[in-house]
């Protein structure tokens, strides 16, 4: 091993011997082998509202050489708010060249958060925040697998009349969960007619702390309105980029209609690449065509 491989391996474990002692339980060890972590960040008020988990991966070349992988999860980080955020991190890094960054990344982090609290009253989404990556996932948090009867692809294209009772929580099917390197994904299916149930669906998911605690639920839904013949659909990515748009787009060519799906990823610490979308839309198709 060359003297700077050397000293970057001994930087690494200084640094993660610091932060593990600063941020104490909300440092987290995923794979001391391939050097994963996350953290857990919060915006340090009594009762903090804003959260963030931010996972990284040390490569061999960090801090000499190369920058920290990352990835950023939280059910309100999208948009413009997710590109500002990367693009501070981005600029750390490069006023900092080959040293240790990610105590100035938490820092700036928490900074965000804590402006975030202090300027606006907006409240986060209806998720629960909290994004635990445990080292065991074991397969506990999975829900029972309920697989959907003949006159359930029914109601999959059912339209009911207006005067029936939209409050009416439609019944949730929970299809059989794909797991690859540690990543669970797990689609969940619900005949709707209106946008008001798609959201007290998704609330009644959300109660769910396992579901809650996904570091992704993807969804899209297609409502047909009779009336103007034409679709009513929308989707949400979550975090995972193009994920939303890419589930919709199966919808279309599946041709369903009157049905919300969504897709729950639990993050197992190893990045899965493209792979990721092609298990998203597997267990999605498989809830729908089933």
């Amino acid at each position: 091993m060359a003297a700077s491989d050397t000293e970057g391996a001994q930087q690494q474990i200084d640094e993660i011997e610091a932060l593990s002692s600063i941020y104490g339980d909300d440092w987290c060890v995923v794979d001391e082998d391939e050097k994963i972590y996350c953290i857990k960040i919060s915006d340090c008020l009594d009762q903090p509202k804003w959260t963030l988990c931010l996972q990284v991966i040390l490569p061999p070349g960090y801090p000499t050489a190369e920058p920290p992988i990352y990835q950023l999860n939280a059910p309100w980080l999208r948009g413009q708010d997710y590109t500002k955020l990367a693009n501070s991190l981005e600029e750390i890094y490069v006023q900092n060249l080959g040293e240790s960054i990610l105590y100035l990344w938490v820092e700036k982090i928490r900074d965000v958060l804590v402006e975030k609290a202090q300027s606006s009253d907006q409240e986060p989404d209806i998720k629960n925040t909290t994004e635990e990556v445990d080292e065991d996932d074991g397969d506990d948090f999975l829900l029972d697998y309920q697989p959907i009867q003949e006159d359930q692809i029914k109601m999959l294209n059912y339209m009911t009349s207006e005067s029936r009772e939209d409050e009416e929580l439609p019944p949730i099917h929970h299809g059989n969960p794909i797991t690859d390197r540690r990543s669970t994904f797990q689609a969940h299916l619900t005949p709707v007619v209106t946008t008001r149930q798609v959201k007290r669906v998704l609330e009644k998911l959300y109660e769910n702390k396992k579901i809650a605690s996904a570091t992704h639920n993807i969804y899209a839904y297609r409502i047909y309105c009779e009336d103007k013949q034409t679709f009513l659909q929308d989707c949400e990515d979550d975090g995972e980029t193009a994920a939303g748009g890419r589930l919709l787009h199966l919808m279309q060519i599946l041709n369903v209609h009157n049905v919300l799906v969504v897709v729950s990823r639990w993050y197992g610490g190893i990045l899965l690449g493209p792979d990721r979308f092609k298990h998203i839309n597997n267990c999605a198709r498989n809830v729908l065509v089933e």
